[in-house]
């Protein structure tokens, strides 16, 4: 995730934070706010000079993790409809939306955190994921693969409602069940036949 009005990284030095910012998303959500920087330095194998040069502060580092996840999962959107079908695309990333659920799930103590101190590591985040999701099903509808008459919107409260209820690791096999019913759902179908 690039950050704003700063000039670019260098690519070693943008590799070491991406690895950093992955690094942390893990561990934050393992350890919540107990979490040791050193621990997360040695995942992201960087030293911990590296890691307080990047992040001087707890806060800043969890709330960069959230917003790196964030914008991983929405930048995933043209690699998935450039590689397979939009159908496949759309199932792909809403696994992914899962993953990146449960990361902010096991990350919920520090977000609090975070906003306790005063700021709002979520600003945005809804907006990008909705344009993300609407892109992947605007796809799929010129395909001709899911209905038309389902909003992004509706798409986006059902994969919410899958999160808030099946997101914790133990419950993957549930959430992707879950996930498999509602893009079942969506799928376009011939008309029904009248019966007779």
């Amino acid at each position: 995730m690039a950050r704003a009005e700063e000039r670019p990284l260098r690519a070693d030095a943008q590799r070491n934070r991406d690895k950093i910012l992955s690094a942390a998303a893990r561990v934050f959500a393992e350890e919540g706010l107990d979490a040791h920087f050193e621990r997360i330095a040695k995942e992201a194998g960087v030293g911990s000079g590296t890691l307080y040069r990047n992040f001087p502060t707890r806060e800043a580092l969890i709330e960069a993790a959230y917003r790196n996840e964030v914008a991983r999962l929405c930048e995933a959107v043209p690699g998935l409809l450039e590689t397979m079908p939009p159908d496949e695309a759309l199932r792909a990333w809403t696994r992914g939306f899962i993953d990146y659920a449960t990361a902010k799930l096991g990350m919920a103590d520090a977000l609090r955190a975070v906003v306790a101190a005063g700021s709002n590591p979520y600003a945005e985040s809804h907006e990008m994921i909705q344009a993300a999701l609407s892109s992947l099903m605007d796809a799929c509808t010129a395909a001709g693969t899911i209905r038309s008459d389902i909003s992004s919107t509706d798409m986006f409260a059902a994969l919410a409602g899958i999160a808030l209820t099946s997101a914790r690791p133990e419950q993957r096999a549930q959430a992707e069940r879950l996930l498999d019913l509602t893009l079942d759902g969506l799928r376009s179908t011939p008309p029904r036949q009248p019966a007779g």
